[in-house]
């Protein structure tokens, strides 16, 4: 049996900006993406603080130490410039995996800048493509 459960999060990021026009997915800064382990049009799931909203969408890269966080298309209507976000993605794991398995967790300040990543990782590398791994 493999169980589904929190691979990373990105936690209390903050929409710098929506645009109705796109069409579709979350904006996210690359090195905020790196840091959880995310990579280009991965699935992800929106939890708005704000509103309460709930939404699955997937992520594009944005430019790197820019902290942006951009709503796109008809996530426009569900998370608007200034909102307060967790970004959450989800795997599954085989029973042997679960046991050792341990989540990605990035915390932001009010700019959208990493705090802190639990557990803590080597630093990031930004003209690299290494990948994170649980």
């Amino acid at each position: 049996m493999n169980r589904v459960m929190l691979k990373s999060k990105i936690h209390r990021v903050t929409v710098t900006e929506a645009n109705l026009d796109y069409e579709g997915s979350l904006t996210v800064d690359k090195d905020l993406m790196r840091a959880a382990d995310l990579i280009p049009y991965e699935q992800v799931h929106i939890f708005n603080i704000t509103n309460g909203h709930r939404f699955l969408t997937y992520v594009i890269e944005g430019a790197g130490g820019s902290g942006e966080i951009c709503a796109n298309g008809a996530a426009a209507h569900l998370a608007r410039q200034g909102d307060a976000l967790i970004i959450a993605s989800f795997s599954s794991y085989s029973e042997e995996e679960r046991h050792v398995h341990i989540p990605r967790l990035v915390y932001v300040d009010e700019k959208n800048t990493i705090t802190c990543v639990k557990p803590e990782i080597e630093p990031l590398n930004i003209d690299s493509d290494t990948r994170f791994t649980s």
